[in-house]
C-alpha cells in the first residue's frame, strides 16, 4: 500500500499535517489564519489532529515551494495584518484526490490519518463507501491476524483489542455511517 509519502513525488513527500492544510485549500481559498482556526483542538478537524498556528504557516510555505498551493491574492486584515490567500493549485487537487482515496498502511493510522480523511471525504460531500471498503480491504489480513493472536505479553494484548476495537469501527462505518456527527 501507498504511505503520505507515495501521495506525491518523492522528492515532495508530504506530512500528514501539509497535506490536511493542502485539502483545506483545495476546499476553498483561504488564508493560514483561518485555516489555523479550523485546526485549533476544539473544532471538528482539531478534534482529530490539532495544529498550532507556526505549523501551518510552515506547511502553507512548503506546499507554495513544492507547487501545490499558490497566492490567490492579499486580503486585509480584520484589526490586524494583510493576509495572503491562497489556493490549491492542479497538482495540489490531484494529491488531495489520490490521499483520500487511499487506505491506510497500520492500525495505528486508523486513529489519525485515516479519521481525518473520512472528515474531510464527507466536508466534500463525497461518499464514503468507497473510502471504507478500500481500507477494510487493506487491513483484513492484518486485523484478523491480530485479534486472532493469543499473546501474553502486554504489548500483544494492546495490539489485539486495538485490533478489535479497529475491526469494529470499519464494520459500523459499512454499515452506512455517512453523516457528519
Amino acid at each position: 500500500m501507498a504511505t503520505i509519502a507515495a501521495v506525491v513525488r518523492a522528492d515532495d513527500a508530504l506530512s500528514l499535517t501539509e497535506l490536511v492544510v493542502l485539502a483545506l485549500l483545495v476546499e476553498g481559498p483561504s488564508h493560514g489564519f483561518a485555516i489555523s482556526k479550523a485546526l485549533r483542538p476544539e473544532p471538528d478537524l482539531g478534534r482529530v489532529l490539532p495544529v498550532h498556528r507556526p505549523v501551518v504557516y510552515r506547511s502553507l510555505d512548503r506546499l507554495v515551494t513544492a507547487s501545490l498551493a499558490e497566492s490567490r491574492g492579499i486580503e486585509r486584515g480584520a484589526g490586524g495584518p494583510e493576509r495572503t490567500v491562497l489556493r490549491a493549485t492542479r497538482r495540489g487537487r490531484s494529491a488531495v484526490d489520490r490521499w483520500l482515496d487511499r487506505p491506510v498502511d497500520h492500525v495505528r493510522d486508523l486513529r489519525i490519518e485515516f479519521l481525518i480523511t473520512l472528515r474531510l471525504t464527507q466536508r466534500r460531500g463525497r461518499p464514503l463507501d468507497v473510502v471504507v471498503e478500500a481500507q477494510r480491504r487493506s487491513l483484513a489480513a492484518t486485523l484478523a491476524g491480530l485479534a486472532a493472536g493469543a499473546g501474553a505479553d502486554v504489548v500483544d494484548r494492546w495490539r489485539r483489542q486495538n485490533a478489535i476495537a479497529a475491526q469494529a469501527f470499519l464494520d459500523e462505518l459499512a454499515g452506512g455511517v455517512t453523516s457528519p456527527g
